[in-house]
């Protein structure tokens, strides 16, 4: 069973699944939500531009930004994770996200193994561990640099359908520093954060019911057949196939 809720931190997702079969080595959201666990191409974790601090029992991971579709595997088993906002991660974390792009990792990678190992018990003996791991994202946040203002500009605007030129002269940027700060906040380049943003637009509006060429048009896709080759690109299965997910 799924569930998410909005956290206390600004901006992220904490979510839960209960295991009946394989479970999941992270990611962002799949259809219809964001459940980390299946292990079919079913159930593969698409693009969303987001990452994930992740438990499950002994254990805490990292989900980084995702450009392709990921299928989870693993074993039976409960987890929980934070979805961080997109480009607010790699600020709590401490690591650039292109570090992680399409990666999977042990939180012992990036801190401390001693401390990974004190927060994963923790929330192991924690009554609600989905709490617990919430805590620790708020603890770690408070500690902190908050993240870059203008990196949230940076994702509106492109959600927003604006071209990444004019997203980048509106904020003052150069090409080039539009294009490394995103590769460190987002883990790529503004203009396929753009492509990730128009694809769950897109998925938002078909599972709406509205009809495919409308919804590549109010998406900001050139028409139908642009929709379909990006759908496929970036996440693997036509969007007939992920609208039926339900």
């Amino acid at each position: 069973m799924y569930a998410e809720r909005a956290s206390r931190l600004p901006g992220a997702v904490v979510w839960s699944r209960l295991l009946t079969g394989p479970a999941p080595d992270g990611g962002a959201a799949p259809a219809p939500a964001h459940p980390q666990a299946a292990g079919s191409v079913r159930d593969a974790v698409l693009p969303d531009g987001c990452m994930d601090l992740l438990w499950t029992e002994g254990r805490l991971l990292v989900a980084g930004p995702d450009t392709r579709p990921h299928v989870p595997d693993g074993a039976p088993g409960g987890w929980a994770g934070v979805r961080f906002h997109p480009g607010t991660a790699p600020a709590y974390l401490g690591v650039p996200a292109d570090e992680l792009r399409d990666r999977r990792v042990e939180l012992t990678d990036l801190w401390p193994a001693a401390e990974v190992r004190r927060l994963a018990a923790r929330i192991d003996a924690a009554a609600d561990p989905v709490s617990a791991l919430e805590e620790v994202a708020l603890l770690r946040a408070a500690g902190a640099e908050p993240p870059d203002p203008l990196l949230g500009e940076v994702v509106a605007a492109l959600d927003a359908g604006r071209p990444v030129a004019e997203t980048a002269d509106r904020l003052g940027l150069g090409a080039r520093q539009l294009h490394r700060r995103s590769l460190a906040a987002f883990g790529y380049g503004p203009k396929t954060l753009a492509r990730v943003l128009r694809l769950q637009r897109a998925l938002a509006l078909a599972r709406d019911g509205v009809p495919f060429a409308e919804t590549a048009l109010r998406a900001g896709f050139a028409d139908q057949a642009h929709l379909a080759r990006d759908v496929r690109e970036l996440a693997g299965a036509t969007l007939g196939e992920l609208v039926g997910r339900r």
